[in-house]
Formats: C-alpha cells, structure tokens, sequence
C-alpha cells in the first residue's frame, strides 16, 4: 500500500521512473502492485453493494455510483465552459481527494444583486392573502420600494402588469390569455392552466373532497341547482333532454325549479345519487364549485361544461359527461344502469374509500400554495432568469470531466416552492431514471415535507415516503406539466441538460 500511496502523491508531470530508489534497489517491481488496483477496487465495490442490496436499490443506485467512482476518480479535471483543471483553483492549490460534486457546489455558487428576503417581490394592488411563501412576498403599495408588477392599472417602465380573474372567457373575452396579451398584460392569472400562474376552484382547504357518503334517500336520481337561465351553452336542453328520458330531476334553482330553493346546497346534495354539475359555458379547465361540490357531497357528477372534465375526475369512472347534446341519452341509460345496480354504482365513488387517484392529486395539491404566493415565485423567478441572462453574470461550469466521466450539475425544486437544491448526475448513467433516483435521494436526506402535507386530508396524507409524480422544466405552463410534457426518452433527457447548463426543474411529488 505504500507503493500505492506514492502513485496517487504524484505531482502532475511526475512519472514511476522519477521516483527515488533504496539501496540500489529498482523500484520497478513495486510498479507491479498497481496491476492489481482495479480487481481492489472492484472487490470492495462489490462489497458496497452486496450491503446495499437489503436497501431500496433505486434510491440507493445514486450513492453507489459516487461511492464507486470515488476510490479512483482520474487526476485530470476539464470543468465546462472554463477549461479548469481541479488541481488549481484561484491560485491555491486544491486537495485531490476533492470530486467534481464538491468542486461544482464551490465554483457554480453565485450570490444574485436582489435578495428576496430582504427585498421581498413587490406587487401593487391587491391586498395579501396567504399565510407564508417560500419567497419573500408583498402586496399593497409601497412608495419608497420599486414595484414589480401591478394589478390593472397602467404600470411603471419595467413593471409587471398582471391580470387575475376566475371568471369564464366566454363572458369575458380579456380572460382569454391570447386577448390579454394583446392588451398589454404580461402575466395571466386564470382558470386556465395553460396561464402562467392558475387561479382554479379547487382546493384542500376550501372542499372537504374526502367526506364520508351517506345514504341517498331522494326518490328522484338527481338535483340541479341552475340559477343563470341564459348560459351560453346546452345546459338547459340537456336538463330538459334527460327529463325527456325519464331520468326524474328535483331542481332547486332559478331554472326549471320544481322544489324549493331555500335549502342548503351541500346537505341537499348529499341525498341524491346524482347531481348536475352544469357551468354556464364550455371551457377548457373552466370547472366551478358546481363540480367540487358534488364531489364533497359524495354524488356522481353528470357534467356539462369543460371539454377536459376529463383531467378533474378523481378517479377512472367517477364522472359522467355530456359533451353533445346527443349525449344526454347515453348518459341517462348510463345513470339509469348505475342506480339500479349498487355495486356498480359504489365502483364511480370508490376513491373515495380508496383514495383519489395521483393526477386528480397532483392537480389539487397546486392549490395548497396560494395563487398570490405563486405569483411572486414567478416574479422572482423571471427576475433571477433576467439576472443569469446578463453578460455580466459569473460564468458558471455547470459541469466538470474527469477522464472519461462527467458530472453534470442539475437545480430541482418543488412545485410551489423558490430555492433550489442540486443534484448531481454522471455521464455513465444519465438517464430518466438515474435522474428520478438523484431527485429522491437528495430531498430524502433533506427530511423534505411535501408543501401540500398539512392541506391534505388526513386520510391521503400517506407515509414519510416521498413518491414523484411529474419532473419537468422549470418555466412551463401547469397545463404542460401536468399533462403534455415529457422527455422524450434518456436522450432526450442528455440533450436538454446539453443545451440547457446547470439546468433548472421542478417536481411534484404526490
């Protein structure tokens, strides 16, 4: 081992024959000690993961990797854009046992020219409505401070101007996010998830989604409460054409009323098997508290509304939709089969015995950070992305070679949180998968609680284990990230961290 000790203390340059001899003797056989370095080193790597294999090997694949490569990492370090070798950093003269994670963690760190804790992200004209926020956060009017955005009102040279509102397009053309950019606003807050900061109905905290069902006592198979008798769709010709098919109806509503109106809503609902979630237009991701609420009340909902209902249902089955009006007799054969037979018709409600399924979660738990909060995450976020885009911004490596590998440095966060955190990821295994394993092990050793924990009901809150559902690039739409976008394959995956330096993603985690 001492022979070998004096290999890996070779200054850069240095060969075997340079080194110092002993009574006449060559040092040329201790030369041969080093043959057997890579079977050392396999064995004890071996060894490492015979122990790991009692453990999660996905989570754990990550720590082998490093570990492994740690015993016998090259001397020669080519780092990114700067060229730099490891040995010699900023006139000091660096330990060897440094590795590339340690060197990138030091070399990529940067201090921005705004902190937000400090200088919180100021929004003008709305008042504050959220109890805490990952980034600093303020509203109201400050005339000492700058301005980041504003709310209606024309805005200040380099001011956001920001529209918010959870009404329908339809009925508001301005809510149409190509409509509101033509007007000048630069940030869209809507129902849809395709603007850049969703404002929907649903919520934890608002709906109690996981409430025990109770009996459906109602003679009649649904209730309607429709008030608007002028809504720019068919929902009226629907709830006439399901009448039509005998399909008995007690409306308690404006329109078509046959019962008394002055009933609570949700405690009515909770008797009947059905209930007509009908909105005033059809749009996509436009779904009201007509549709929740009839999920609270633990009726199957018979919808007229967003074409993508679809994406909202807590489960496979749990809903039924009248997309045409042709539809309505389908979907009265349908309702007339589910009453009359409780086993199938228990199977449309069993999420909520069982849990609603990941996607219905990974949408409602966006709302467990409120929209004001994620409207100033976005702020800061563009504010930074602005900062890193100016030629002045420290040039960062973003990744770092060593013989044949390298170790590529990777930003994650959480959905609806702002600070990053890095993961690290090799060359010999940059895949899906790898980059999965990187993402759990690190927020695992963080002791990371998901941001919606507390918003959940308890019934759903699961374990400490954390579970990933979406990673994705950090500046896509929800509609995207929820739905749309994936790499497309590992490399893909390679690509984008190519073109895409010290690249930047969120994760959902559910």
């Amino acid at each position: 081992m001492g022979v070998a000790s004096n290999l890996r203390g070779l200054r850069k340059g240095t060969t075997p024959e340079n080194l110092p001899v002993s009574n006449g003797v060559s040092s040329a056989p201790k030369k041969k000690w080093s043959h057997f370095m890579p079977l050392f080193v396999g064995l004890v790597v071996i060894a490492e993961i015979g122990f790991l294999g009692r453990l999660d090997m996905v989570k754990n694949a990550a720590v082998v990797d490093y570990w492994a490569y740690s015993f016998n990492r090259p001397s020669e370090v080519i780092a990114g854009s700067g060229d730099r070798e490891l040995g010699m950093l900023d006139g000091h003269q660096n330990s060897e046992s440094e590795s590339c994670e340690e060197w990138l963690e030091r070399e990529d760190a940067v201090t921005y020219s705004r902190d937000f804790k400090k200088e919180p992200v100021l929004v003008v004209g709305a008042d504050e409505e959220w109890k805490s926020c990952s980034v600093g956060c303020q509203f109201g009017f400050d005339a000492s401070k700058k301005r980041d955005a504003t709310f209606g009102s024309a805005p200040k040279a380099g001011t956001f101007l920001v529209l918010r509102s959870m009404e329908s397009a339809q009925y508001y053309a301005e809510n149409n996010i190509a409509m509101a950019r033509r007007r000048g606003f630069n940030i869209v807050m809507t129902t849809s998830l395709s603007s850049d900061v969703p404002v929907g109905y649903f919520s934890w905290a608002e709906y109690d989604l996981m409430a025990p069902v109770q009996p459906k006592t109602e003679n009649a198979l649904a209730a309607a409460f429709i008030s608007n008798c002028g809504a720019r769709n068919f929902r009226l010709e629907a709830l006439e054409a399901l009448e039509k098919l005998d399909i008995k109806i007690d409306s308690y509503g404006g329109c078509h009323r046959n019962q008394d109106g002055r009933v609570d809503k949700v405690e009515t609902l909770k008797r009947y098997k059905f209930s007509l979630a009908f909105e005033n237009s059809n749009e996509e991701d436009y779904v009201t508290e007509k549709y929740f609420q009839s999920l609270v009340t633990g009726t199957v909902p018979v919808v007229v509304g967003a074409p993508n209902i679809q994406d909202f249902a807590p489960c496979p089955g749990s809903i039924l939709h009248i997309k045409e009006l042709t539809d309505a007799e389908s979907v009265a054969k349908t309702m007339r089969y589910l009453a009359e037979n409780p086993e199938a018709y228990n199977q449309s409600l069993r999420w909520k015995y069982e849990g609603p399924s990941d996607s219905f979660k990974a949408l409602v738990d966006m709302a467990a950070v409120h929209s004001s909060c994620r409207l100033c995450i976005h702020l800061a976020t563009i504010i930074r992305e602005k900062e890193e885009k100016n030629p002045s911004f420290k040039k960062r490596p973003c990744k770092c070679t060593k013989g044949t590998e390298t170790v590529y440095h990777l930003y994650v966060r959480e959905r609806g949180r702002f600070e990053m955190e890095s993961i690290f990821l090799r060359s010999s295994n940059l895949t899906l998968e790898a980059l999965k394993s990187a993402v759990l092990l690190k927020f695992t050793s963080l002791n990371h609680v998901p941001i919606w924990k507390m918003e959940r009901p308890e019934s759903i809150r699961g374990g400490n284990e954390l579970k990933i559902y979406k990673i994705y690039p950090v500046g896509i739409t929800q509609r995207q990230a929820l739905y749309i976008f994936r790499f497309n394959g590992d490399n893909d995956f390679r690509s984008h961290l190519e073109s895409n330096p010290c690249a930047k993603l969120e994760v959902i985690f559910v």
